[in-house]
């Protein structure tokens, strides 16, 4: 009689999670084995962050099984998950850089005797998981004077430390250099070799061929397929990671463009300084940005709106050179920004409806003396709360009362009033009901057919499909490539967006 099967290290079953209005998780499952490096991929959006932290304990599914060792367990906080030896590593390292290495290491689990913190444990503890993950330093180094190279392993280190059978990392690699890249490559695999299990979430196809056992691939909250080792090759993922179909809101007439208005020639934005931008925004166009998380799509807009000093290049709007040191030029130029985080960046939640339309032309509509022109800003309100469809019992409404959908309304209002000629947009449907999205879509189809150059962000292949009339794809701070409206295919967009040439 044959022995039974070992049961899985991790096993999660039917696990569902939702967000008022979205389903995040739906009925996922998911199998780790023991000393296996499983790859989780798929596009933005598709779940992987959300079930890694239920994992993690920082969130909780609606309903459904988590299983350790074929034993059903309840993982209602990070403590606990850490106790069952399941440890995240969030892409935003959490360090201290004003600690040492060996501080960090054991922050708040630190050991104790008669009551102080033990030193001398830390340093040998440390120099034990140190050597776990290749790192030949001293526990007595300052963080802030490591490479974020050695700060990633670190991080490593601190998860082995809490003896982890389980590692989540969440694209590690996202700020490391080809050289420290391998390094890590290298911790993986022997971590592997000595019984660690390592989910590993990345958007870079090349290191998932590289590492993975197996591929999961999420799409939409829920499983889209899985890749056996012998399976896993770029084409394969991802034709697993697309193939939905364009939704019925989408109602763009491609239109004839007219002349250039935003010329963009060798830019080098602060957080790729060694890569050259270059793109021409012709009048009437709508042009989608496309990537991954990571591809310099924000930071782009963000330097073409000068918010963040472009290292070199140049940016003409109408043919007059932009002056970029600051955003007020970009906004004399015609260069309106809808931010990515309307509540952080585009709106002052406490201020009311009409301050916050108000807020773009202050310096143009003020009247002698520097005075608020009080009746410009309720003729202008007005004026978009109406076109714009915009649903609040007035122009005092505090804007944070309103809607996600009527928010993003304000936000986009408040650019339309400055009349722009170049209307730059970071996720402009993000977080707002699928009525709302129309509504903004049928906007932006009427700006273009005025003549309003549109370049937008989205993350939702969709959008990019259904409302560009060609995109620009980027990959790792680059242009990868560029798809006219006739050659926009999800596939063709996925394999721009993860560094593989378009067919």
């Amino acid at each position: 009689m044959s022995e039974p099967a070992t049961p899985p290290l991790l096993e999660v079953r039917q696990v569902t999670k939702t967000f008022p209005g979205v389903i995040a998780l739906q009925d996922i499952d998911l199998i780790l084995h023991e000393g296996e490096v499983l790859a989780l991929i798929g596009e933005n959006g598709a779940g992987k962050s959300t079930l890694m932290k239920i994992l993690a304990g920082v969130q909780m599914p609606d309903h459904g099984d988590i299983l350790i060792d074929g034993q059903a367990v309840r993982i209602d906080s990070v403590d606990t998950a850490l106790h069952l030896g399941v440890s995240l590593i969030h892409q935003e390292l959490n360090l201290s850089d004003n600690l040492t290495v060996g501080a960090n290491i054991f922050l708040g689990r630190e050991p104790r005797r008669y009551g102080l913190i033990d030193e001398a444990e830390i340093y040998a503890r440390s120099r034990d998981v140190l050597e776990q993950v290749g790192l030949n330093i001293s526990p007595h180094t300052l963080l802030r004077d490591l490479p974020i190279g050695y700060q990633q392993l670190i991080e490593i280190a601190k998860a082995l430390s809490t003896n982890a059978r389980v590692l989540i990392m969440d694209e590690p690699t996202s700020s490391l250099s080809q050289r420290e890249t391998e390094q890590l490559f290298q911790v993986v695999k022997d971590l592997r070799s000595r019984g660690v299990s390592i989910v590993y979430i990345s958007h870079r196809l090349g290191e998932v061929k590289e590492l993975a056992d197996r591929v999961e691939v999420f799409r939409d909250g829920e499983n889209a397929g899985q890749l056996d080792r012998d399976e896993i090759n770029h084409d394969a993922m991802v034709r697993l990671m697309v193939g939905r179909d364009v939704s019925q809101f989408y109602h763009h007439e491609p239109h004839q463009p007219g002349e250039a208005v935003l010329e963009v020639k060798g830019l080098r934005t602060p957080a790729h300084p060694n890569h050259e931008l270059s793109f021409t925004l012709r009048a009437g166009e709508i042009v989608g940005v496309a990537g991954l998380v990571g591809a310099g799509r924000t930071e782009m807009l963000r330097t073409l709106f000068c918010i963040d000093k472009a290292v070199a290049g140049e940016i003409k709007v109408n043919g007059k050179a932009l002056n970029l040191s600051n955003p007020l030029s970009a906004i004399r130029a015609g260069v309106a920004l809808v931010p990515e985080d309307r509540k952080q960046e585009g709106l002052v939640l406490e201020m009311a409806v009409r301050e916050n339309m108000s807020l773009a032309g202050l310096r143009r509509n003020k009247l002698p003396g520097g005075f608020l022109n009080r009746k410009q800003e309720y003729e202008v309100t007005h004026e978009m709360i109406g076109k714009m469809s915009i649903k609040t019992p007035g122009p005092e409404q505090q804007v944070q009362f309103l809607s996600g959908g009527n928010q993003q309304k304000v936000v986009i209002g408040k650019w339309l009033a400055m009349q722009p000629s170049v209307l730059l947009m970071d996720e402009p449907t993000r977080g707002i009901d699928v009525g709302a999205k129309e509504e903004i879509y049928q906007l932006m189809e009427s700006l273009a057919k005025q003549g309003v150059a549109i370049l937008y962000v989205s993350s939702e292949m969709e959008e990019i499909l259904g409302m560009s009339d060609r995109t620009l794809v980027m990959h790792e701070g680059t242009i990868s490539g560029e798809l006219q409206r006739s050659e926009l295919s999800e596939e063709a967009v996925m394999q721009l967006a993860t560094g593989r040439s378009a067919a």
